[in-house]
């Protein structure tokens, strides 16, 4: 199914320690730890580096660094995900490459999407929720004649620990890279 191929052992089973571990805190905790974040970023160029060379093996890092950091930074500044999140996906980037990524961030949202309209509608909050993304759709999270930060129509929903959804959309990426 997916065309881009699982990297080289030790790195999926590194990977998924790491998102057990990211996914844990954030359930727990609500926070996914910096010192995981800076401790996996380390590690994954310091393996890719081992792998490829230092050149290609750090080239890769970084491009999958930025990549992941891209995919979820607009989110984070739309103050739809939390920066734990952001740099946890930028990390998990790092170990997989700029390629797989990719398939990560798309499965993550895929499965965070459907988590959330559920608990949305498990809470009674669909109408809100509704309200919420129309009004984003619609310019809601342009800068307002009130100031930079007017989100009168946006209101929470609630929270879930989206680094959840990072690493079981890591792990079903892994997976079908396999299959």
């Amino acid at each position: 199914m997916f065309t881009v191929p699982l990297p080289p052992q030790p790195i999926p089973l590194l990977v998924v320690g790491l998102v057990v571990v990211t996914a844990s805190t954030d359930i727990v905790c609500r926070r996914i730890p910096n010192l995981v974040i800076a401790m996996g970023l380390l590690a994954a160029f310091v393996v890719q580096a081992c792998l490829h060379g230092p050149v290609s093996g750090v080239g890769d890092a970084l491009a999958g660094t930025f990549t992941g950091f891209a995919l979820l930074i607009p989110l984070y500044l739309l103050r739809a995900t939390g920066a734990g999140d952001v740099k946890l996906l930028a990390m998990i980037g790092a170990w997989i490459g700029p390629a797989m990524i990719l398939y990560v961030a798309l499965t993550a949202f895929v499965i965070g999407g459907v988590w959330s309209i559920v608990w949305t509608l498990f809470r009674g909050r669909m109408q809100q929720f509704l309200l919420n993304l129309w009004s984003i759709t619609h310019g809601g999270w342009r800068l307002q004649q009130d100031g930079p930060n007017d989100t009168s129509g946006i209101k929470s929903v609630g929270t879930l620990p989206y680094g959840v959804a990072i690493a079981a959309g890591t792990l079903v990426t892994l997976f079908m890279s396999v299959v």
